[in-house]
């Protein structure tokens, strides 16, 4: 069976048999494995030793975004969402119920936010002290350009909380040359093709000994993470997703063997075969090619009487496929993940069980 979601993804069989082991989380050899995770991952991310560090959180991305802007963001700071999507919207969200003030961007759903325009609503909005972007809007399939869009938040002198969740591992990203970024956050069950159940938050050190205080949570609190993690060498301050955590460093082990370039080349192709034979069933794409990102493809379900979503999934389940089951976007579109430890070839099996699974349907796309 193949997931082609966003995440979780399939794995690999070595992720797979790490995960299939027992550890104890306070074990010394288990913290030198969170040791090692913790570099791969902060190099990964283009980070600097002494200047980045990667903090591990249980739970999805949304925790260790929700912890980023309650660590970075203080009482009484503003942020200024892009609303590219779904994903914004929740970024939104979280600040909110956080107790921070939010601003908003206004971004067509088919549309990438651009430098400039962000530049003008920064201007028009001083009291603006962060800016939280959403690198690959998984709703839509419309990834964003992050480092451009941090690098104009610093210009005006704005600090930048990046949710990489859907990107990370995949798109190109450079820590070392976005001083005004706070955190980057990624999930371990994307892009890096690890399990779900942890995620984490790739900081700054100086903004985080800087937020002390800030968060206003026990358990979502980065600044805090940070100062357990220099006393115990990498021991958890709770008890952390072990088998996740000890999965992910094999996946990051292969990521680092295939070369981030070479994973995103396979998910581009991924998504073109996908693309390509999506229209070739005679379905309409969500979004224009030259918009459409490399993790996830919308389309438009058939003008059918008979369509239903959840009897499309369940025919391409019996063909060894799963895909999401709910619909994400306003103007209803089922999407297919491209991302996970699959090919093209596998991508070009999928479309053939789609195409099966509409003539089982009785209907003609």
């Amino acid at each position: 069976m193949l997931l082609l979601i966003p995440g979780p993804v399939t794995t690999a069989d070595a992720v797979k048999t790490a995960l299939a082991q027992d550890y104890a989380p306070w074990d010394n050899d288990f913290r030198a494995i969170v040791r090692k995770l913790c570099t791969d991952i902060r190099d990964a991310a283009g980070g600097v030793p002494d200047v980045h560090v990667a903090l591990p959180l249980s739970g999805c991305g949304h925790f260790a975004l929700e912890a980023a802007v309650r660590t970075f963001v203080p009482p009484g700071g503003r942020l200024l969402v892009p609303g590219t999507g779904a994903y914004a919207d929740r970024l939104q969200r979280l600040a909110r119920e956080a107790g921070r003030a939010v601003a908003t961007m206004e971004v067509g759903v088919r549309d990438r936010a651009q430098p400039a325009r962000l530049i003008e609503a920064l201007r028009r909005d001083p009291d603006v002290t962060h800016v939280g972007l959403v690198c690959s809007e998984t709703g839509s399939g419309i990834c964003h350009d992050a480092p451009a869009l941090a690098q104009a938040a610093h210009d005006l002198g704005r600090r930048v909380i990046i949710d990489a969740v859907s990107a990370f591992g995949a798109l190109p990203l450079d820590l070392s040359a976005l001083p005004a970024v706070d955190a980057v956050i990624l999930t371990s069950n994307k892009c890096p093709e690890g399990p779900p159940g942890a995620s984490f938050a790739v900081c700054r050190v100086d903004r985080l000994e800087a937020a002390r205080g800030n968060a206003g949570s026990g358990s979502l609190d980065l600044a805090d993470i940070h100062e357990h993690g220099k006393t115990t060498h990498g021991g958890a301050r709770f008890t952390p997703p072990a088998p996740t955590l000890a999965a992910l460093s094999v996946a990051m082990d292969l990521h680092r063997t295939e070369g981030r370039p070479a994973r995103l080349a396979r998910y581009t192709a991924n998504k073109q075969t996908l693309y390509d034979g999506i229209r070739a069933l005679g379905l309409t794409p969500y979004l224009y090619a030259a918009l459409q990102g490399p993790i996830i493809v919308n389309a438009e379900p058939p003008a059918h009487p008979g369509w239903n979503l959840q009897a499309f999934v369940h025919a391409l389940k019996r063909r060894g496929f799963i895909i999401s089951n709910f619909y994400n976007t306003k103007q209803p579109t089922f999407r297919v993940g491209c991302i996970g430890a699959i090919t093209p070839g596998d991508m070009s099996r999928a479309v053939d069980a789609m195409d099966d699974a509409l003539r089982e349907l009785a209907i003609a796309a």
